[in-house]
């Protein structure tokens, strides 16, 4: 097996402070604190599929993966900007923001439908990092973006085979996995994004609004994508609930997605400060 990356493999000498854009800073900076704080994730799901131990080393290494993902955003977060105080800020965001660790049963309603939603929450992020990648101009963010990205697709096959492994009868059913799917897709607005921005970028002084802090967050992170970086998501996403990745199907959802993310996006370069 090939050796997992770290934080020495990233060329932090080639790191360009002329080719830094703000925006992606305050973007690079919440995406830090999501990524980092998967040591709640990790508790929750050990609940979830406490009875499934053939699971669990699996997601005891899936959530190492996601910290170090936050580590690497916050190392180059601090290079862009040396104010950022990244352990301070996470702390801030734990305490501010948590999962319901008490729970011993999905909040999907079941554990078949707890795989499907990390299904999705993959295809975002695989999504999210490539756009990043193709979006900046600076070189170590784009190294960076470049492996979480790869990480994050991988996920999404462990989270996909696992959930074939685990349910092989598919007997969620298909109008089940859609409402799953497309709830999991809804809370991309829920607190964990806007507060994790808010954390990342503002000061304990500063007075929390989850609105505007998703707006803000939003407006910079819906500019970076482009048409192939969303329809890559969708066509992952129908896999995960059972339609065809490709075909006439999958171009309309795809066509259909990218013209309300255009329109959203057009809208928040409008109202977001």
């Amino acid at each position: 097996m090939n050796r997992h990356w770290g934080l020495d493999d990233i060329g932090w000498d080639k790191f360009d402070p002329s080719k830094i854009d703000p925006d992606m800073v305050m973007a690079i900076k919440t995406a830090s604190l999501v990524e980092a704080n998967s040591e709640d994730y990790v508790a929750y799901l050990l609940n979830v599929f406490h009875a499934e131990t053939w699971l669990h080393e699996a997601i005891r290494k899936w959530g190492q993966e996601e910290r170090l993902h936050g580590q690497a955003l916050a190392a180059w977060a601090s290079k862009a900007d040396p104010d950022f105080h990244f352990e301070e800020r996470l702390a801030r965001f734990r305490e501010g923001y948590r999962l319901p660790l008490e729970a011993t049963e999905s909040v999907r309603g079941s554990r078949a439908g707890e795989l499907l939603a990390r299904c999705v929450v993959e295809c975002g992020t695989s999504s999210y990092y490539s756009a990043i990648r193709d979006a900046t101009e600076e070189p170590v963010l784009k190294q960076i973006s470049h492996l979480v990205a790869g990480d994050e697709f991988r996920h999404f096959k462990l989270f996909y085979d696992t959930l074939k492994t685990f349910d092989p009868a598919d007997s969620l059913g298909l109008f089940a996995k859609i409402k799953v799917a497309l709830g999991r897709v809804n809370e991309a607005e829920d607190d964990e994004l806007a507060f994790a921005f808010h954390c990342a970028n503002f000061g304990p002084e500063a007075h929390y609004d989850r609105e505007s802090s998703m707006l803000a967050y939003s407006k910079r992170a819906y500019r970076n994508y482009r048409y192939g970086h969303l329809a890559r998501a969708i066509s992952m996403i129908l896999k995960a609930i059972g339609l065809a990745p490709h075909g006439l199907i999958a171009r309309v959802a795809q066509r259909g997605a990218w013209w309300l993310w255009a329109k959203r996006a057009r809208r928040l370069e409008r109202v977001a400060a």
